[in-house]
């Protein structure tokens, strides 16, 4: 009986099930604290936004930001919504983007609304039962939105803000105003839900890491291969260009925000490639082809994407049995992409062409790191061998390419800070 009761319920109503007890993803909340004022920020994947809201709002481009503020200073500071992002929305209009809208599904299928002539009867049950809903998630999102106004000292407020959609990594910057002071926080966040590599996840039985001092660092690294290869490590790809040195979370909380995580290659993230190709579209989390380090595929992948597909700035990176001040040390590849054009090197018979100049991207990403204030010290080492525009090598898909034979060399810093330059040495 309870079975017909629910089929019978969803026949004539709209259901609208919030579930805000919810909150795994509080398990991802990070804290930073300036003043006495402790700020906790954490945000909703896709799938945590439509268990605790009820609704898909990453399908109309929204994320859900949560905020929690004590204030255990003496001054009553107001959150600025503008700080964490311009294009935020407010809780009403929020949820009316995400409203119940019956008679818009049905005239969306078109000459195919035909189907739904002998349900026509159903229709004002379920107009009436989109009214009720939609009523209850205005009144959902207005509770659960982060209420305007200054905290007063030794208060505490929390809620979400409403913002628009950014998967993998997001940058959340709030700014709280006094009458005299202002505290600014930065927070890097990542956001699960893309489909990522498996050797991208950090692992509690890796080996343990070498630490080395600054002469062996660069010992160790000028005898790093000069080239990624393709998997049975029998030919040369792309040059090794760039070495980082710092946490998985520190490169993240580095690039967060500028640049995007890479997907992984599967059927589902092939079949979103190709519409942004025939498109010419943007992807903003387009999958990298694999390239091999000691047989190894990159353990982390990321790209700054431009308008379309075919342009982007994409960086592999590898960890290596090194640490320097304690710290993991990884050897990376770096290039931009500029086109694409056909190949018989691939499935597919086509390929990204990469710019041949590999350090103009090389140092693109340093100049990064130090506008970010994200490096303690950058430089240069030698290890990739020099290759001349007349005199090229060549990657796995044939493009040419060519280098001064120096590898970029970025320190990472756990705070803000202006970096130190060290040159290469002399060679030989």
């Amino acid at each position: 009986m309870s079975k017909l009761s629910n089929f019978v319920a969803r026949l004539l109503t709209v259901p609208y099930g919030p579930r805000p007890e919810e909150r795994a993803y509080l398990e991802r909340a990070q804290t930073q604290k300036d003043s006495d004022v402790e700020v906790t920020v954490a945000v909703l994947s896709d799938r945590e936004s439509d268990v605790f809201f009820g609704v898909r709002m990453a399908q109309k481009g929204m994320q859900p930001v949560w905020i929690d503020i004590h204030n255990g200073s003496d001054n009553a500071y107001r959150l600025e919504p503008f700080s964490i992002d311009r294009a935020y929305y407010t809780p009403l209009e929020a949820a009316y983007v995400n409203h119940f809208a019956m008679l818009k599904r049905l005239l969306s299928f078109g000459l195919l609304a035909w189907i739904f002539v002998p349900m026509l009867p159903l229709l004002p049950f379920k107009l009436f039962g989109a009214r009720r809903a939609n009523r209850r998630m205005n009144a959902f999102f207005k509770e659960q939105g982060y209420p305007a106004g200054p905290i007063a000292p030794g208060g505490k407020r929390s809620g979400f803000v409403f913002t628009t959609l950014q998967e993998g990594m997001k940058e959340v910057h709030p700014e709280l105003r006094a009458a005299d002071d202002v505290l600014r926080f930065r927070f890097s966040l990542e956001v699960p839900g893309l489909v990522l590599d498996s050797s991208d996840e950090d692992s509690s039985d890796r080996a343990p890491l070498t630490e080395v001092d600054a002469g062996k660092l660069r010992t160790r690294l000028e005898q790093q291969p000069r080239s990624t290869t393709n998997k049975r490590g029998n030919t040369e790809g792309d040059p090794l260009n760039l070495v980082v040195v710092g946490s998985r979370s520190m490169i993240l909380k580095c690039l967060g925000g500028r640049w995007d995580l890479a997907e992984t290659v599967t059927l589902s993230t092939s079949l979103k490639m190709a519409i942004a190709f025939l498109l010419n579209s943007e992807y903003l989390y387009a999958p990298v082809s694999p390239l091999f380090v000691a047989g190894r595929p990159q353990q982390l992948a990321l790209q700054r994407a431009r308008a379309t597909i075919n342009e982007r700035i994409h960086l592999r990176l590898w960890r290596t049995s090194l640490s320097f001040g304690k710290e993991q040390v990884w050897i990376g590849q770096i290039s931009r992409d500029i086109g694409v054009r056909m190949t018989v090197k691939t499935w597919n018979l086509t390929t990204h062409k990469i710019d041949p100049d590999v350090d103009e991207a090389r140092d693109y990403l340093l100049d990064d790191l130090m506008a970010a204030g994200c490096a303690s010290d950058i430089g240069y080492v030698a290890g990739a061998e020099a290759a001349t525009p007349e005199a090229p090598r060549f990657n796995l898909t044939g493009d040419p390419y060519f280098t001064d034979g120096l590898r970029a060399v970025a320190i990472l810093s756990r705070s803000r800070t202006r970096a130190s330059f060290f040159a290469p040495e002399p060679s030989g």
